[in-house]
Order: structure tokens, then C-alpha cells, then sequence
């Protein structure tokens, strides 16, 4: 009987402690930071899963980051996670502002990866019509009829400027035939 009197009290006191939730922390980290800390802590989390051993070898350690970032301790954001996480309300509106945020950064950086790429193509399409063009030039001055040809040469056979060499003593005439 005595046992079961104790088992009862010792539930029930665990009951009290369980729904009273815990203490709001001292040193609470406000939402707006809060946000900003689970933004980043993503942000990390996906950089160091694809880029793991840049970010070892460059000394970058997500934690030590992010407490050195927001000059927090990892008791700090502990205590302040599981207080938010206890007040429901308060949690899922951090949620939903660190989803939406990252929504936005993701819109922003889909649109510079596009935009990017357009320029890339244009740049692609440029080149590509300037070696056309050339080659276009080219093969057009490969095309050129013969009579144009033997009317150019006509009308530079016309100019001499030989005798006008001659007679400024500018012309060296060469010593043998040969």
C-alpha cells in the first residue's frame, strides 16, 4: 500500500514537472536571432555536406562558426531551442520565417544562376557569329572572280612609282643579273 502511495506521488510529481515546461532561459536568444542562427545552420549543413573537406581543410567547423558568428554558447542555444520548442507557437513561427527566408535566397540564387547562363549563351552565340561571319568574309574573298582580279592589277600597273624613285636617287639597281 505504501509502495503503491509512492508510485503515485512520484508520478504525479513527475506529471507537474513535465506540463509546467521548462524555465524561460536567462540568456534567451530572441527569434529574430534564433532565425538567423537556424538559417545559417542550414545554409552550413548543405555547404558541408557537398563541400566537406574544403571547409575542414580551410579550418571552418559549422558549430564553432555559428556560436563565434552570433557570440553565443552551445548551452545557450540549447536552452533557448528547447524553450522555444517547448512553446509550440513560438516555434513554428521561427519555422515558417526560416522557411520562408530560405525560399527567397533560393528564388534569388535560381534567378543569378539563370541570368548567368543566359549570358553564357549569349556570349556562345556571339562568338559562334563572329567566326561565321569571318569565315563568310573569307570564303567570300576566296570567291572573287578572275576579272576582278585582272581589272586590279590593271589599275595598279597604271601607278609607277619607280621613275620617281629614280630620279630622288632612292632606287639601289642591283649589281648583277643574277
Amino acid at each position: 500500500m505504501i509502495l503503491k502511495r509512492l508510485l503515485l506521488l512520484l508520478i504525479s510529481v513527475l506529471t507537474i514537472i513535465a506540463c509546467s515546461g521548462p524555465k524561460k532561459p536567462e540568456r534567451l536568444i530572441s527569434k529574430r536571432e534564433m532565425v538567423s542562427i537556424l538559417i545559417d545552420a542550414k545554409l552550413i549543413a548543405t555547404a558541408s555536406g557537398v563541400n566537406k573537406k574544403i571547409m575542414q581543410d580551410s579550418g571552418v567547423y559549422p558549430n564553432s562558426y555559428i556560436y563565434n558568428k552570433y557570440n553565443i554558447d552551445s548551452t545557450q542555444f540549447a536552452e533557448s531551442n528547447t524553450y522555444y520548442t517547448y512553446n509550440i507557437k513560438d516555434y513554428e513561427e521561427i519555422y515558417q520565417m526560416v522557411k520562408d527566408s530560405l525560399d527567397k535566397l533560393k528564388e534569388y540564387y535560381t534567378a543569378l544562376r539563370d541570368e548567368e547562363r543566359k549570358r553564357a549563351e549569349q556570349k556562345s552565340k556571339d562568338s559562334l557569329e563572329a567566326i561565321l561571319k569571318k569565315r563568310d568574309s573569307l570564303k567570300f574573298s576566296q570567291d572573287i572572280d578572275s576579272t576582278v582580279v585582272l581589272k586590279i592589277k590593271d589599275s595598279l600597273s597604271k601607278i609607277n612609282p619607280l621613275p620617281k624613285m629614280e630620279k630622288e636617287g632612292k632606287l639601289i639597281t642591283p649589281v648583277s643579273d643574277k
